[in-house]
């Protein structure tokens, strides 16, 4: 089983690969095509999903990753990277795109500014502790696909957890709290999943 790679365009990147060597798994920067290659799974990180968006492009990487995900790729998205991976925006801006593959509607900054950030606890499916969770500018989920699973949800139950296949999302940052679990529920679907990256 080869590395996963973190997208180490823009946004929180060292903190996943700290949370992956913390989980003593092998990790990889991805900045270029070619850094896709061998890779196991995919982590899209939180920061700005609009310059994720165009830093993907001019580094070539929105096509490729497009690709991989459509043929099976586990892929993980935090925050931003949630966004970046929903079929659907709910409040886009007019040249925003995303990689796609999760069938969902996201809203953006369902969360507000910074100065709305919170820290929690959730139920988390599938992972038998609670998970902490910091939401910062964090999206929500408003809608859900047929084969789309609600894995966590806030009290008043807006939906901040969700998986399709080989695909998981989150709204919310557990490697800026320390937080393991969520990353080795995903390196355990890394582990399960029929796939090789050969791109």
């Amino acid at each position: 089983m080869g590395p996963i790679g973190v997208l180490s365009l823009q946004g929180d990147f060292r903190e996943h690969l700290a949370t992956l060597e913390a989980l003593s798994f092998a990790a990889v920067k991805v900045r270029k095509p070619s850094d896709l290659e061998g890779i196991s799974g995919l982590i899209i990180p939180g920061g700005e999903s609009t310059v994720i968006d165009k830093l993907s492009k001019i580094y070539n990487l929105a096509e490729p990753i497009k690709e991989l995900i459509a043929k099976g790729m586990p892929v993980f998205g935090t925050c931003a990277g949630l966004i970046m991976l929903a079929n659907k925006l709910e409040d886009a801006t007019p040249t925003q795109e995303t990689f796609g593959g999760l069938d969902v509607v996201v809203q953006r900054n369902a969360f507000g500014s910074q100065a709305n950030s919170f820290e929690t606890t959730l139920v988390f499916t599938g992972i038998a502790e609670p998970v902490s969770a910091a939401f910062i500018r964090a999206p929500i989920v408003l809608n859900l696909g047929p084969n789309v699973e609600a894995l966590a949800s806030l009290p008043n139950g807006e939906i901040v957890a969700v998986r399709s296949g080989n695909i998981l999302g989150i709204s919310f940052h557990p490697e800026v709290c320390d937080e393991n679990a969520v990353h080795a529920y995903f390196v355990e679907m890394c582990k399960t999943a029929n796939f090789t990256s050969t791109n």
